[in-house]
């Protein structure tokens, strides 16, 4: 018989069944779950079948039962999709949703904190993912360290997973779902009491040991043991007319991670240049101290800085949802619902690092063309540099609000109509007077010749200077930044169906869309790299003396006798009320709430669709959906950005862009598209399913790319600074989408699968960059002091001589102020740009559409189950290419896809009435994670390939009564991210396995 399209809309609902005590105590782990239908994602109460007029069944449970639940769902979907569903009540497979999201083909993470946070699918990245809850398009918010953030992505971190029913992956692009989704559009389902009538109930605590936690010094750590406690509660009354589910959960967690990094990046030079931190040429002064020198038309790069640092971080997510449901008559239910998260996290950070400001060096560097050193040291005599022990506490918190109503009315036989509107908001913001980030530079002025060894994983710093003296330490400069951020989402939507025969229907709907974004930063900065106070302010005992080594111990090479061993760590409140009594201005050291930059985008969206679905014989059955989908989007930005008002040369190699009163700008732009999509899926056999898929979808630029406004950067540099631009006036990326593929359902709970897909994008956004000379200020370098300098036997490269010649003959001359001698040495004033000064540069970057490119995929699933054994095994291999790489050979701006890597699950499982066992591991390839580093220059940045263990153990001590045990990271895994080479490192990071132990229990 042909499988049409109307029944499977009704069989994707999944039977409703009369059950036994045991399938009721078990049975909401398909609350709310559906399967993926023809034409909608969310099916009217109406359509469902009768409870009474279903003969009972024995509801499988566990992970078979959920696996079984997700083969369904992918078998009748329409198009292709993935998904992952509940295993009982209150049990979803992972602690984290991203982190289950990775078990699907084609899904792959990005991890903060060592927790899964924002996912990438089929190389498309987590801004071109559109992420729904219940059908409803979500608001997303996130925080950028030093900046306001630009990003769409949704951090699945902030939701707790025991209240979620299942996740829906729509790999094709239907007429029905939002536009936005470019990779996929990823729907989070929750329970809908409804849907299963009675009493269902369920209650969970653990206790939490994050071994990441115990290895930092004693006052970066939190509790050994934490916990977590959820709940979800679901109930019928008056006859299954009126239904209430309400969840909740909260959880704690203290985490550490520690890190060795290059964390202000690369400077990449040409082998033949001779340029401010350039090697010195062959021939020249210096040029004996360098081995096997990267050749004349090498790329080879210098690094900025180098840093330890330790991180202790305490977390609390809680979660709520409230959901009423009331059904008068048969043919018609409304449904209310409020969802709430939040989700805070601070953090206290110790660190030991140097800065290179590129003075007489000696170095060993690999081939090339794409160079690193092996060894990069600078000589310093006498040993008077800084040595910097800087310390950091901030805290965060993101929350996010949704509140909706749905009303499904089945009008009549052929008819359904449903009217759904939600209001949601997710907000993030500083949680702490110290703002969202915030750091206190601590130096004594002690380092001697300094040198790092990147031979090994963890690259070894080696100082001479002796050891550090408590006596010497003092603040130097410091940074409170407040980043804040703001989207919310009114949206209604009017959608239907009507049924022309038994084998075909019709979908159709409209929406209006309005999301409104807000991105605000503010930043209270003090560039006294020289010393802000004086030694004598800080009390010897504020200052704590620590070892590097048993920090990083997961490392190999952390044990080196080259390894400059010591660094002092302090209690940041501590230091900073010192600092600021010393300064006698409290607000120098606190973060404000007065933003400089303030950018509000809003977009207002027209949509419709319709979309006919059919069946037909054609030797074997066959079905169809054919559907166009109308988007029109108005965007307006505003923002509110600083106004430059000169330049400050505050030290060596940094000069500081001052600002006066911010002033607004407006931009708009607009844009309309209407998006075909075709399905077309056969029963080649009863067990064997072929599909085919073509569709056309656009993913919306990032908020930063089209926020309006012209900002520059606060740290300029000799050569001059850098600033951006939004262009709201973008266009949106477009995607036309194919896909084939073909299952085999063999057994039961079992399959083989293997899909091909192509996509084809154009409107890709990169960056053009213009050099201006905004606002004409004036710079210090190159003026009529600086030539001087020169003239008087300053060699050009030797920023110190200048500086401190300018401070020690110019002094009251032009506006110079002389500042103390800092313990180097040195000048600790600032020098301003002058009238006879030449006007600064600035290289102003703007998004703009650029390109095109395609991307194509394989993706191979097979789910086995041995039988009755209770053995079973899950795996996946997804293979991505592009030809939009990066080319570590080329300096200037360019684009290339990042996020695109292959990627790979192997789940093997055994499971009886008794027990659940569960051993994951997910591998991700090399991948492109951004294309500028912390230089902000056009620089690579690579996450290396790493593979993850996860172990679930479960074991039932009564039908009600359940224990888990849990074990995240168990092969503890080291993150490590890289420039151009390989061996250029930028971040490796230790965190460690996390245990949890827990029971559940039903109701």
């Amino acid at each position: 018989m042909i499988n049409s399209p109307v029944q499977r809309a009704s069989q994707a609902v999944g039977p409703v069944f009369q059950m036994s005590k045991l399938a009721l105590a078990c049975g909401l782990c398909v609350a709310g779950m559906g399967s993926a239908h023809a034409q909608q994602a969310t099916p009217p109460a109406s359509e469902q079948p009768a409870a009474a007029n279903v003969l009972e069944a024995v509801v499988v449970t566990g992970i078979r039962g959920s696996l079984g639940s997700s083969m369904n769902l992918k078998r009748n979907a329409q198009g292709v999709v993935d998904g992952i569903v509940a295993e009982d009540i209150g049990k979803f497979p992972d602690t984290n949703l991203a982190e289950s999201l990775q078990r699907i083909s084609g899904v792959s993470i990005d991890r903060s904190i060592g927790e899964g946070s924002k996912v990438t699918v089929r190389g498309v990245g987590p801004d071109f993912n559109l992420v729904l809850l219940n059908g409803r398009q979500m608001p997303a918010s996130s925080i950028a360290d030093t900046s306001a953030s630009n990003s769409r992505a949704f951090d699945f971190a902030n939701l707790a997973s025991e209240s979620i029913a299942g996740i829906e992956v729509f790999k094709t692009s239907r007429a029905a779902s939002p536009a936005g989704g470019i990779g996929a559009t990823i729907n989070i389902k929750t329970a809908r009491p409804l849907d299963n009538p009675g009493l269902r109930a369920s209650l969970g605590v653990k206790g939490v040991h994050d071994t990441s936690n115990g290895r930092l010094p004693d006052p970066l750590q939190g509790s050994e043991v934490t916990p977590e406690v959820s709940g979800i509660y679901s109930n019928t009354f008056a006859d299954g007319k009126f239904g209430i589910a309400i969840s909740g959960s909260y959880q704690e967690r203290n985490l550490g991670y520690n890190q060795a990094a290059v964390a202000n990046g690369w400077r990449p030079f040409a082998g033949d240049e001779n340029n401010w931190g350039t090697i010195p040429q062959p021939g020249t002064p210096g040029s004996e101290n360098i081995i096997n020198r990267p050749g004349p038309t090498d790329i080879y790069s210098v690094p900025q800085n180098f840093a330890y640092s330790v991180n202790g971080i305490q977390r609390q997510r809680t979660n709520g949802q409230v959901t009423l449901q009331y059904k008068p008559i048969n043919d018609l239910t409304a449904t209310l619902d409020y969802t709430y998260s939040q989700n805070k996290i601070q953090t206290k950070r110790n660190e030991l690092s140097v800065w290179f400001n590129f003075g007489p060096s000696s170095s060993s560097w690999n081939s090339g063309p794409v160079s690193s050193p092996k060894i990069y040291s600078e000589t310093i005599v006498p040993a008077t540099s800084d040595l910097s022990m800087g310390g950091a506490q901030y805290a965060t918190k993101n929350e996010n609000n949704s509140t909706g109503f749905n009303l499904a009315w089945k009008a009549s036989n052929k008819l359904t109509l449903e009217f759904d509107a939600h209001h949601s908001t997710a907000t993030s913001g500083a949680d702490s007077p110290y703002g969202s980030n915030s750091s206190l530079g601590t130096a004594s002025f002690t380092r001697g010749t300094t040198a790092v060894d990147f031979t090994q994983k963890f690259p070894v710093l080696s100082v001479a200077g002796g050891n550090i003296d408590a006596s010497k330490m003092m603040v130097t400069g410091s940074s409170f930044r407040n980043s804040y951020m703001k989207s919310s989402i009114d949206q209604g939507q009017l959608t239907g169906n009507y049924k022309l025969s038994d084998e075909s229907r019709l979908d159709f709907g409209m929406s209006l869309n309005k999301v409104d974004n807000r991105s605000a930063f503010s930043n209270v900065q003090r560039d006294t790299w020289g010393g802000a106070t004086n030694a004598a302010d800080y009390p010897d005992n504020v200052w704590r003396a620590d070892s590097i080594s048993p920090y990083f111990k997961q490392m190999s090479g952390h044990d080196s006798p080259a390894l400059f061993n010591q660094f002092f760590t302090f209690d940041f409140e501590t230091v900073r009320a010192l600092a600021a009594k010393a300064a006698g201005d409290d607000s120098l050291y606190r973060a404000s709430n007065q933003f400089t930059t303030d950018r509000k985008v809003q977009e207002k969206t027209q949509s419709g669709f319709l979309q006919y679905s059919t069946s037909w014989e054609l030797g074997l059955p066959v079905n169809a959906a054919f559907g166009v989908r109308y988007e029109k989007t108005d965007v307006t930005a505003t923002a509110l950005v600083p106004t430059a008002t000169g330049i400050n040369w505050v030290a060596n190699n940094e000069f500081s862009v001052q600002f006066g009163a911010p002033g607004y700008t407006t931009l708009e732009g607009s844009y309309k598209y209407f998006l075909p999509s075709v399905d077309v899926d056969v029963d080649v056999t009863r067990d064997v399913k072929a599909r085919a898929s073509y569709s056309e979808t656009i993913g919306r630029p990032g908020w930063g790319d089209i926020q309006g406004g012209q900002t520059l950067n606060q740290l300029a540099r000799i050569d001059g600074g850098t600033g951006a631009q939004g262009n709201p006036a973008l266009k949106p990326l477009k995607s036309k989408n194919f896909d084939l593929s073909g299952e085999w359902y063999y057994g039961k709970a079992s399959f083989l699968s293997l899909g091909y897909f192509k996509k084809n994008i154009e409107n890709f956004i990169g960056t053009t960059t213009t050099q201006g000379t905004p606002f004409n200020l004036r710079t210090p370098a190159g003026g009529a002091f600086f030539k001087e300098a020169i003239a008087k036997g300053c060699v050009t490269s030797d920023i110190t001589c200048i500086r401190n010649y300018i401070f020690l003959n110019k002094n009251g001359q032009g506006g110079v102020v002389r500042g103390k001698d800092d313990a180097n040495g040195n000048q600790t004033g600032v020098i301003p740009g002058q009238a006879s000064d030449p006007i600064a540069t600035f290289a102003i970057t703007t998004p703009a559409n650029q390109r095109k490119d395609s991307l194509n995929g394989l993706e191979f699933n097979v789910q086995h189950m041995f039988g009755k054994s209770g053995f079973g095994v899950s795996a996946n291999y997804t293979y991505v290419t592009s030809g939009l790489k990066y080319d570590n050979k080329n300096r200037g701006e360019q684009f290339a896809l990042e996020g695109l890597s292959d990627s790979a699950n192997l789940v093997g499982f055994y499971e009886n009435d008794k027990w659940s066992v569960r051993v994951a591991y997910n591998w991700r390839d090399e991948f492109l994670t951004s294309r500028f580093d912390g230089t902000g220059l056009p620089n690579p940045v690579y996450t290396d390939a790493y593979g993850q263990v996860d172990v679930n153990i479960g074991y039932k001590l009564t039908e009600k009564l359940s224990l888990q045990a849990e074990v995240i990271n168990l092969n503890d895994g080291v993150q490590r991210l890289h420039g151009r080479n390989k061996d250029q490192l930028l971040y490796a990071t230790q965190t460690g396995p996390r245990y949890m132990f827990g029971a559940r229990y039903t109701f």
